[in-house]
């Protein structure tokens, strides 16, 4: 091993509860096919005052994640040490959910459904979800008389340019309740005040999601 590799592996140790956590959620939704190659993202936040997460490493299969493929950054996205590797991308988009919606845990993913549906539904600009029972499995919703929306952004590799937009979008909407958004073509982000609510939120959108594709395209 080398110095670095043992220096990562110190650096890293202190947190290896949250790290077996995002492990075992990134194995669940790699086996349902949300994750499917090196694709999404996965996040929990250590601490608020400084800012700092524990997100994953870019590039790496998260059906498989290694107890080093993580990376500790701050509330700017830029690393904590640098002996650790390259964090994933779209970095800036989990700081923005951890200020900007309280979240302790964000996830994203690719599923067929969040690409092919925030595409059909782009021209409106989000997608509201509205009368089922599994409504009640995202925070705050206590009956199926009820509603989500889920903004939709365009795609871009310019993660910059699309914090920014969702930033806006979270000031200029400050009364719509948001659980999550889509990326055109792209996949589903979303967030709970830890993993497990986190994780409860991803199952109930890509469910709703699913539910309201087969129904369109049946």
């Amino acid at each position: 091993m080398s110095h670095s590799a043992e220096n990562l592996v110190s650096y890293l140790e202190p947190y290896s509860v949250q790290i077996q956590g995002l492990r075992s959620i990134g194995y669940q939704l790699w086996n349902r096919g949300w994750s499917l190659g090196t694709s999404s993202n996965y996040s929990i936040v250590l601490d608020r005052d400084p800012m700092r997460i524990l997100i994953t490493a870019s590039g790496k299969d998260k059906g498989h994640l290694g107890p080093n493929d993580f990376v500790i950054v701050d509330a700017n996205g830029r690393i904590t040490s640098s002996d650790q590797p390259k964090s994933s991308a779209e970095t800036l988009l989990h700081c923005t959910a951890a200020a900007h919606c309280g979240a302790g845990a964000v996830l994203h993913t690719h599923s067929i459904w969040s690409t092919l549906l925030s595409q059909h539904f782009f021209a409106l600009g989000g997608i509201r979800i509205e009368g089922f029972e599994m409504l009640k499995g995202l925070e705050g919703i206590t009956t199926h008389e009820s509603s989500c929306w889920l903004p939709i952004f365009d795609n871009t590799q310019d993660i910059p340019a699309l914090q920014k937009q969702v930033v806006e979008y979270f000031k200029e909407h400050p009364e719509e309740k948001c659980w999550g958004y889509l990326i055109r073509r792209h996949g589903l982000y979303t967030w709970g005040k830890d993993l497990a609510e986190a994780t409860r939120h991803i199952e109930v959108i890509e469910f709703l999601l699913e539910c309201l594709g087969r129904t369109i395209h049946r």
